[in-house]
C-alpha cells in the first residue's frame, strides 16, 4: 500500500457533493471517486499511523475494516433515511472493546473540519466516579500531565456535563474534568489547514496521539480498576 500523502480538495468536494446527492444512484455513479479520493487515503493513513499506535497500545485493533467507519448508514431505526454518511472516521481501540467500556482515539474528516480526539466517550457512571477519585487523590500529577499533554497541544476538554456541579474540593482548573458524564479531548483542524493535504497530517496525528498517551494510560488504569 502507498504511504499516506494527504487528502485532496477533491476529497472534500466529494463529501460536499454527496451531501447534496445522498441517494444510491448518485453514489453508484461516483463509487470510483469515493474509493480513490476517500477510502484509499483513509486506509493509507490508518496504515501509516499503525506503528505509532502500536507503540501506544499493542492491544489496539488494526484490521482496516475494524479501524475505519463505513460510508453506509444504518437507516433501519432512524428517521433520517439518507443512505450515506457525509464524513468518514477511524478509531483506535483495543480489540473486543467499545466506546461504552474503554477509552480510545479517533480522527474524523467531514465537510466542515478534520477532528482529532481521545478519551472516555460513553463510560459508565462508576468509571467517571473512579476517574474523579483519581484526580482528587493526585491533583498535582494530573494538572501537570494534562497541561503538558493536552492543553500544550491545542486540545480542549469535552463531554456532556451534569446540570448540577459535582462537589469536589479542587480549584477551578479541574472543573472541566470533574463535572462530566463523559470526558474526552478534541482538536479541530479547519479544512483550510494545509497539513490535511499532505503527509504532514499523519505526522501531526502520530505526534499528538503519542503526547496524549499518558492520559490514555491513566484512563485505562481507571477502567481496569473498576473491573476488578
Amino acid at each position: 500500500m502507498q504511504p499516506f500523502s494527504g487528502f485532496t480538495p477533491e476529497t472534500i468536494q466529494f463529501l460536499n457533493d454527496l451531501k447534496e446527492n445522498n441517494f444510491r444512484e448518485w453514489f453508484q455513479d461516483h463509487r470510483e471517486l469515493y474509493e480513490i479520493e476517500l477510502l484509499q487515503p483513509f486506509r493509507a493513513l490508518a496504515n501509516t499511523l499503525s506503528p505509532a499506535m502500536h507503540n501506544i497500545d499493542p492491544a489496539f485493533e488494526f484490521r482496516p475494516h475494524k479501524v475505519l467507519s463505513r460510508i453506509y448508514r444504518d437507516i433501519r431505526f432512524s428517521k433520517n433515511k439518507e443512505p450515506y454518511r457525509t464524513c468518514l472516521w477511524m478509531n483506535f481501540q483495543r480489540a473486543g472493546t467499545s466506546w461504552e467500556n474503554f477509552p480510545g482515539y479517533f480522527m474524523e474528516l467531514s465537510t466542515e473540519h478534520c477532528l482529532l480526539g481521545m478519551g472516555l466517550f460513553a463510560p459508565k457512571r462508576r468509571v467517571m466516579d473512579a476517574f474523579r477519585e483519581r484526580i482528587e487523590s493526585e491533583p498535582g500529577m494530573f494538572r501537570e500531565l494534562v497541561q503538558r499533554t493536552v492543553f500544550n497541544r491545542g486540545y480542549s476538554v469535552e463531554g456532556e456535563t451534569y446540570k448540577r456541579p459535582v462537589p469536589n474540593p479542587l480549584p477551578d482548573f479541574f472543573r472541566p474534568w470533574m463535572n462530566r458524564k463523559a470526558v474526552y479531548v478534541t482538536k479541530t483542524l479547519p479544512l483550510s489547514d494545509e497539513r490535511i493535504y499532505s503527509d504532514a497530517l499523519a505526522h501531526l496525528i502520530a505526534e499528538d496521539f503519542t503526547h496524549l498517551s499518558p492520559l490514555y494510560r491513566l484512563m485505562v488504569e481507571v477502567m481496569e480498576e473498576t473491573e476488578e
